[in-house]
C-alpha cells in the first residue's frame, strides 16, 4: 500500500497451512512471531485430538472433550487467519491452490498436512458397511451402532438373531483396532451388565480379527503378547492370521466362514490424502509423498509436506510411522526452514526424536515403549493417561477429559451413551436381513418404497439417514 508521500509497505509472503491437525496447528504456532501472513484451511472449523478419537466412538468422551475450535487456537496471532474451506487441487508452477468452489489461493511457501484416510484395498465398498475412524462423525456413528445393537437385542426373542446383533467385529489389529476391542468389551461386561432385563450384555461376543501373525506389529515382540494377553483376559476373542474376504450388510466373511454381525470397525489400514498425489512429485504405494530432508518437494524448495501425508526415509531408510509426534515434530520443522529460508539461512534436515509409542487396552491395562523401557498393565496405562492429557490442546479439555476418566474409573460408567437420530427398530433389523416382515411387524406404504440398500452400498445406515451416507473414500482434510 502506498501512502502520499509514495512509501510503500515491505511485501509479506503468505504461507498457507492446509490441514489444521497436529502437523499444521503447530506449524502454524511456530510462525507466530516470524515476518509471515499465515493462513489455515481446513474443511472442519477445529482441531480433532485424534488419538482420543476412539473413546467417542466407546461413550466415554464427547466430541466437544477432544476438540477445539482452531480460530481460538489462534485468535492471539494477529499474523494467522482461518479459512473454512477445502482444497481441490495444487498448481505449484503457478503457486495456486484451487479451493472446491473453484476460488484460487495464491501462496509464497506452502505446508501440506491434510493427513490420511482409511484403505480398504480395492473393497471402497466395505466403506459404508464398515466405517474407519478418522472423523467426529464417524465416531458418533460407530457410537450409535453399537449401542443401538443392544437395544435392538432387548426386543427380539429370537436367540439366533440376539447372537447376531451382539457380535462386534473389529478389523485391523493395530492401536485403533487394540483399544477399539478393549473398549468395546469393557462396556458390555461391565458398563451395561445390569440395565437390560431381556438379556445379559456380558454375553456379547467382541471379535478383533488381524491379518498378520501377531498384533500391534510395530511394537516389540513381548508388548504385542502382553496386549494379547490382556485383550483375552478382557474376553476379547482374537483371531491371528485371519483374512477378511468379504463385508456385507450383516455380515463378516474370513475366508469361507460366515460372521453374522452388526456393527463393523475398519481398523486394517490407512493411505495418504489423495491430494499428495496432485503434486506431481513420486509417492509411496501409500500415496504419500516422498519429501526431502528438509521436508519440501524435489523442484519446489516453497512447498513442505508433513504428517501421514509425507513419506520421510532420510532418517531410518524406512518411512516414519504415521503418529501425532511425526506430524507436531514435522509441523515445527517446516515452520523453522521457511523462517531460515527468509533470514537466507541454509534449511536443516529434519531429525525426528521417538518419544514412545502407547496404546491403552482397557482399565488399568496397557502398553508402552519408551526407548529401551518397555511398561505393561497399570504402570504403562497411567504413563498414558498422563501424556494424552498432556497433548490436549486447551486447559478446558485436559480438564474435562480428566474428570470424565476419574469418573469412569471409580464407576465403570460411560458418560456420552447417546443414540442420537430416530430409529424404527423393526425396520432397521429388517433392512440388515435379520428379521422378516412377520417378525418385524407389517411395514407402511412409505416404508415399502425405499429400497433396501445393496451389501456395502451407500444408502446411509438404519434407514433414512442420509446424512450418514458417506463417499467410499472419504474426501482429504483440507
Amino acid at each position: 500500500m502506498s501512502s502520499d508521500s509514495g512509501y510503500q509497505e515491505p511485501y509479506v509472503p503468505r504461507v498457507v497451512i492446509v490441514g489444521g491437525g497436529f502437523g499444521g496447528l503447530y506449524a502454524a504456532r511456530a510462525l507466530k512471531h516470524a515476518p509471515v501472513r499465515v493462513t489455515i484451511v481446513d474443511r472442519h472449523n477445529y482441531h480433532l485430538f485424534q488419538p482420543l478419537l476412539y473413546q467417542v466412538a466407546t461413550a466415554t468422551l464427547s466430541p466437544a472433550d477432544i476438540a477445539r475450535p482452531i480460530r481460538q487456537v489462534v485468535r492471539r496471532q494477529p499474523n494467522t487467519e482461518v479459512m473454512l474451506a477445502e482444497v481441490a487441487g495444487v498448481d505449484t508452477e503457478r503457486r495456486t491452490l484451487t479451493l472446491a468452489d473453484g476460488r484460487p489461493l495464491r501462496y509464497d511457501f506452502l505446508i501440506l498436512a491434510a493427513g490420511a484416510v482409511d484403505q480398504y484395498f480395492g473393497h471402497e465398498e466395505w466403506a459404508a458397511v464398515a466405517p474407519g475412524m478418522k472423523t467426529i462423525d464417524d465416531a458418533t456413528e460407530i457410537r450409535r451402532r453399537f449401542l443401538l445393537a443392544f437395544e435392538h437385542a432387548e426386543q427380539v426373542t429370537d436367540p439366533e438373531l440376539r447372537r447376531a446383533l451382539l457380535t462386534f467385529v473389529v478389523i485391523g489389529g493395530g492401536p485403533t483396532g487394540v483399544e477399539m476391542a478393549g473398549a468395546f468389551a469393557e462396556i458390555a461386561h461391565h458398563t451395561l451388565s445390569r440395565e437390560f432385563r431381556h438379556f445379559d450384555p456380558r454375553a456379547a461376543r467382541i471379535l478383533l480379527i488381524e491379518g498378520g501373525e501377531r498384533l500391534l506389529a510395530g511394537y516389540d515382540e513381548a508388548l504385542s503378547r502382553s496386549a494379547l494377553e490382556q485383550l483375552r483376559a478382557l474376553g476379547v476373542e482374537v483371531r491371528l492370521n485371519s483374512i477378511v474376504t468379504r463385508i456385507e450388510l450383516g455380515a463378516v466373511y474370513v475366508g469361507e466362514e460366515r460372521i453374522p454381525t452388526y456393527p463393523v470397525v475398519w481398523a486394517a489400514g490407512v493411505a495418504a490424502s489423495p491430494l499428495g498425489r496432485a503434486l506431481g512429485v513420486p509417492t509411496d504405494r501409500m500415496g504419500r509423498v516422498q519429501v526431502l530432508p528438509d521436508l519440501s518437494i524435489p523442484g519446489h524448495p516453497e512447498v513442505f509436506v508433513i504428517g501421514d501425508l509425507a513419506s520421510i526415509t532420510h532418517q531410518t531408510g524406512k518411512p516414519l510411522p504415521g503418529v501425532a509426534q511425526v506430524a507436531l515434530q514435522g509441523g515445527r520443522a517446516a515452520a523453522r526452514n521457511i523462517r531460515r529460508t527468509l533470514r537466507r539461512e541454509p534449511r536443516e534436515a529434519f531429525h525426528y526424536r521417538d518419544k514412545g509409542s502407547m496404546a491403552t487396552i482397557g482399565r488399568a491395562k496397557a502398553i508402552a515403549q519408551i526407548g529401551r523401557v518397555e511398561l505393561t498393565g497399570f504402570v504403562a496405562w497411567l504413563a498414558w493417561l498422563f501424556v494424552h492429557v498432556l497433548f490436549l490442546i486447551g486447559f478446558r479439555n485436559r480438564v474435562a477429559v480428566f474428570m470424565e476418566w476419574a469418573w469412569s474409573y471409580l464407576t465403570w460408567q460411560r458418560g456420552a451413551r447417546l443414540i442420537t437420530g430416530e430409529v424404527r427398530p423393526d425396520n432397521v433389523l429388517r433392512r440388515l436381513g435379520l428379521a422378516t416382515p412377520a417378525e418385524g411387524g407389517s411395514e407402511t406404504e412409505a416404508e415399502k418404497a425405499v429400497p433396501s440398500p445393496a451389501p456395502g452400498g451407500g444408502g446411509g445406515w438404519l434407514e433414512g439417514d442420509s446424512e450418514q451416507a458417506r463417499a467410499a473414500v472419504p474426501p482429504a482434510r483440507g
